[in-house]
């Protein structure tokens, strides 16, 4: 295991953008306490990147889209502090959110900072829904290696068993501001996600996918509380369950193009 840093440990907030022109400062704003505010921006049409930098932002293009572990492997590149948060553009740091990862920072140690959504959704929060589980958000820059993965990508390590640290507060996550926002998501997603899965040698079809789809309603809407959330929680639910099903379709039916995904 690495010694802990000497003096005040340095952190920097990363952020991956593509035209987030109506969501980016709320995004940075809430990340300002960084030594580093950082973004790679993906090739932007709208007014990202100036927002971006008129928040005080450092703004590096990289427009060769390749995968989310691509991108973020080109941000670290860009880091220049002890310690990296990886924040994206629809997302919001709460302020105790904010302590916890100052007092993870101050330690100097390796760490795996893991957060949990606060979902957002049609201008709902649903707080009455239990969270979906964790994400790694924060390390120390010198224990990271790279990422991998096109989606729902990881990290890898210089040094195994470096232990996770779980912040208590939420992370704000505006998924889903929008029906129509939501039908672009799942495009994108379900071509990710059956890309991911096709290269993996796993097939799919109608029926794997009403499986997965009937499933995962049933898990986020009645175990995880989304009914108590009104129709908001329901289309949150329901289209995470459609992604799931159109997956294992596009899984079938697809696969000829799997192997050239590039929607970002």
């Amino acid at each position: 295991m690495n010694d802990p840093l000497p003096g005040r440990p340095t952190l920097c907030v990363g952020v991956l953008s593509m035209n987030e022109a109506r969501r980016i400062a709320a995004c940075l704003e809430s990340a300002a306490f960084a030594d580093q505010l950082l973004v790679v921006d993906s090739g932007s049409t709208d007014d990202t990147c100036a927002i971006a930098r008129a928040c005080g932002a450092e703004v590096h293009l990289h427009p060769q889209w390749k995968g989310f572990a691509e991108q973020r492997n080109r941000l670290l590149g860009h880091v220049r502090t002890d310690y990296v948060f990886f924040l994206d553009a629809d997302e919001e740091i709460p302020a105790g959110l904010r302590e916890e990862i100052q007092q993870a920072a101050a330690t100097g140690l390796p760490v795996r900072g893991e957060v949990r959504w606060e979902q957002v959704a049609y201008g709902r929060v649903l707080r009455a829904m239990t969270s979906t589980g964790g994400i790694e958000r924060m390390f120390r820059a010198d224990t990271l290696v790279r990422f991998e993965g096109v989606v729902h990508e990881g990290p890898v390590f210089t040094t195994p068993g470096i232990p996770v640290r779980r912040f208590r507060h939420r992370l704000l996550h505006r998924s889903r501001e929008t029906v129509y926002e939501s039908l672009l998501k799942l495009a994108q997603y379900v071509q990710l996600g059956a890309a991911k899965r096709h290269a993996l040698g796993r097939s799919g079809g109608l029926a794997r996918g009403f499986a997965s789809g009937t499933a995962i309603f049933v898990r986020l809407y009645l175990f995880r509380r989304g009914f108590l959330c009104g129709p908001e929680g329901f289309l949150f639910c329901f289209f995470i369950a459609l992604e799931c099903f159109f997956r294992q379709a596009a899984l079938k039916y697809d696969r000829g193009l799997l192997g050239e995904t590039s929607i970002r």
